[in-house]
């Protein structure tokens, strides 16, 4: 047995870690000051890209500064208009809070008028997604603008056209999609690198500990309820 998806990380692997350093960087340093200055991430993924939503929020080894902002639909009324907007209607945003939004063609109305939002309360804004698929097509937001235009770091997935990467001879799709791995690799090196940020800072990171770890539980409960009335707020 060859093993094709494996190969294909290990080629997306390397052309992220040729290509995405830079932007990694940038997008760590703006998540350690947003949360040494109060803040916390917000994370928004509709459909699938939930998957890489959560990869950064209430999970063992990540920020407990963090949440997601749940799409109720999951991902049903994307392509609507309004739907986005209504629901950052609903979400608790303040000054020093950092975004990220993964959407792998930056299109749809929904992922773009969270953004707009986001950016009209000052906020910065870390978008994963396939840029060069982005950039060749058409939005379906009356702006006529695609996702990654309103970042402030674009972390590109690398992905190809429809995601799907993998032939197989007698079918006529592509199938195994790369998204979900490749937003892992980034998101994860960014929260690392921002972690690192701030304890060469001499601030301490909120990180959780795993539940399964003795005591693990407990202080992560603690540390929890100081920043409650954010993370367990839509």
């Amino acid at each position: 047995m060859t093993l094709e998806f494996f190969e294909e990380c290990k080629r997306i692997t390397k052309v992220l870690e040729e290509n995405e350093r830079e932007n990694i960087s940038k997008a760590a340093q703006i998540v350690a000051e947003g949360i040494m200055n109060g803040g916390i991430t917000q994370a928004f993924g509709s459909g699938h890209s939930y998957a890489a939503a959560i990869e950064i929020s209430g999970r063992a080894g990540g920020l407990i500064t963090s949440k997601t902002i749940m799409d109720p639909a999951g991902g049903m009324y994307e392509q609507c208009e309004g739907v986005g907007k209504t629901l950052m209607h609903k979400v608790m945003v303040m000054p020093n809070d950092v975004f990220f939004l993964i959407s792998n063609s930056g299109r749809n109305p929904m992922a773009i008028e969270i953004a707009e939002e986001v950016k009209k309360r000052g906020n910065k804004l870390i978008v994963v997604t396939a840029l060069d698929i982005s950039k060749a097509s058409t939005s379906r937001h009356p702006s006529g603008k695609l996702l990654y235009e309103f970042a402030d770091v674009v972390l590109d997935n690398h992905s190809g056209f429809g995601d799907a990467a993998l032939e197989i001879e007698g079918l006529d799709t592509k199938v195994c999609g790369t998204s979900s791995f490749a937003a892992t690799l980034l998101l994860q090196q960014t929260m690392f690198e921002a972690i690192k940020i701030m304890v060469e800072k001499g601030f301490e990171p909120p990180v959780y500990m795993s539940a399964n770890i003795d005591g693990g539980h407990e202080r992560n409960l603690a540390i929890e309820d100081k920043y409650a009335d954010r993370i367990f707020h839509i």
